[in-house]
């Protein structure tokens, strides 16, 4: 009697899950599923809802400007035609009925085009990792699990205070806006695991943020406009590795450069291989950074600061070679000129009487204007010689004269003092002058420009004296000032670059 029992009781269980499959098969599709065309979308605007589960970033590639991200994405709408058919006899539990492959074909699915896509794998471990759910309201939600690699735009001018913002649109690529509208599901449009941030998620280099659109967005492609349900993801980068790595060293480098100012000129290796050895370090440092960061059309914030950087302990370098200069000058050239100087003055007494030749010089001044009267003289003496001749009557005896070549005789008996001259060719403005008047003059002026000339070079040689005794002798204050003046430029030039940058990245971000 147990034996019957128990099989009655396996009989009924097999025969009511047969007929629960059976009624499960008559649930998920209609009875007249053959009048059914899946290359025919439902309705005349067709809503399609959009979410993401966000389970984690895989990578962000720069060279490539890639980010590839590990998702599960749900595609949900509506489709009025495939009305459930439920089976009173074994009416099914859930809500919704899982498609299989077979049915899968048969159903209509939208064709998701997603503008940036690069990639998109479908993940799977025994199958693959997708399903297509109908629910009693004549809902489809499509799900996959996949590995998303997007196109970013990426623009590394301000590195490392770049951020990076990467639209991602999902849209139709077949149907227009009148046709099919995009959206992000009202609820739960994105959501992320436990171990995610508070909507953000940190790799080594970047914190990556999502947001969505929640109004549908409009896309141009092809000949018309389609809605598109926008996605933006936010690369910020983490600045404190820069700072550690690049800034804070940098910034050392230029402070050490600053100690040679304290060194006594005159130890040239120490200070010379502190000074070399930054710069070069500098330039390696700045090689280093150009061959590891990504390429940009300009010059990145960080080679901007290394050069300037470099910069400083070169104009360091510099300076150091001008006080290097001054000392030689004042050590050497300063002193032999001096002696030289001495020598023609006084010092050497080897004359043919044991004499000392003592040469003095009138000021250039005084000498200038010897010359200029010597000149006005030079050329006013026939003119008043002519002049006096006509008040006393004596133009024709003077031309009497010019043939006798004696003495004029004057009415007073006394014999005139002006000598008879010949006659010249070479006249200024109709009065004779003599041929030794007009040489004097051009040797004159000749002297007053090499007198202009070496008062010139006299006071160029004054002013560079004064600059390299005040530059290179031990009296000499130019690494005083050089050791207050680059701190301060430094210090200038570090606020007006972070001001610049800092407010340029905070621009980027809104």
């Amino acid at each position: 009697m147990n034996a019957v029992s128990l099989f009655s009781v396996f009989y009924l269980s097999s025969a009511l899950w047969i007929h629960a499959v059976a009624g499960a098969f008559d649930y998920r599709l209609p009875a007249d599923v053959k009048k059914y065309d899946k290359n025919v979308k439902p309705g005349s605007l067709t809503d399609i809802s959009v979410s993401l589960y966000i389970n984690r970033i895989s990578g962000v590639d720069e060279n490539k400007e890639e980010i590839s991200i590990d998702v599960f994405l749900q595609v949900s709408w509506e489709d009025p035609r495939l009305v459930p058919v439920d089976d009173p006899v074994a009416p099914l539990t859930k809500q919704y009925v899982e498609l299989t492959l077979a049915e899968r074909e048969t159903v209509w699915v939208p064709d998701l085009y997603i503008r940036q896509l690069r990639e998109l794998k479908v993940m799977a471990l025994l199958e693959e990792l997708s399903s297509l759910r109908l629910y009693k309201n004549s809902t489809l939600v499509l799900s996959i699990g996949a590995t998303i690699i997007f196109k970013c735009d990426m623009d590394f001018v301000l590195y490392p205070l770049d951020v990076q913002r990467c639209p991602v649109d999902f849209s139709s690529y077949k149907y227009t806006v009148k046709e099919m509208r995009f959206r992000w599901r009202t609820e739960n449009a994105l959501t992320f695991p436990h171990d995610f941030g508070d909507g953000f998620f940190r790799l080594p280099k970047y914190v990556v943020s999502f947001y969505t659109e929640q109004e549908p967005q409009t896309i141009h492609y092809g000949d018309d406009n389609h809605s598109s349900a926008r996605l933006e993801i936010t690369l910020s980068r983490e600045v404190k590795s820069y700072l550690l790595e690049n800034y804070l060293p940098s910034t050392l480098f230029v402070s050490m450069s600053w100690g040679s100012f304290v060194v006594v000129p005159e130890i040239v290796p120490g200070r010379m291989v502190l000074l070399v050895t930054t710069l070069l370090s500098l330039i390696t440092m700045f090689d280093t950074v150009r061959n590891n960061s990504p390429d940009a059309l300009e010059l990145k914030c960080l080679e901007v600061w290394l050069i300037s950087c470099t910069l400083f302990v070169f104009f360091a370098l510099m300076e150091y070679f001008i006080v290097l200069f001054g000392i030689r000058y004042d050590k050497h050239w300063r002193v032999a000129a001096k002696a030289h100087h001495h020598h023609h003055l006084g010092g050497g007494g080897g004359g043919a009487g044991g004499h000392s030749s003592v040469h003095v010089s009138a000021p250039p001044v005084q000498l200038q204007q010897s010359t200029l009267s010597l000149s006005q003289s030079t050329v006013e003496t026939p003119m008043n010689s002519s002049h006096a001749q006509r008040e006393n009557g004596l133009e024709s005896n003077a031309a009497a004269g010019l043939s006798g070549g004696g003495g004029l005789k004057v009415p007073g008996g006394a014999t005139n003092k002006v000598q008879p001259q010949e006659s010249d060719p070479t006249k200024l403005g109709g009065v004779g002058v003599s041929g030794g008047s007009i040489s004097n003059l051009s040797g004159s002026f000749q002297t007053t420009q090499h007198v202009t000339s070496v008062m010139t070079r006299r006071r160029f040689r004054n002013v560079a004296d004064v600059a390299l005794m005040y530059a290179g002798s031990q009296r000499g204050r130019l690494d005083q000032i050089s050791l207050i003046i680059f701190p301060l430029s430094f210090l200038i030039f570090t606020i007006a670059y972070w001001t610049m940058y800092i407010s340029e990245s905070n621009r980027k971000k809104l």
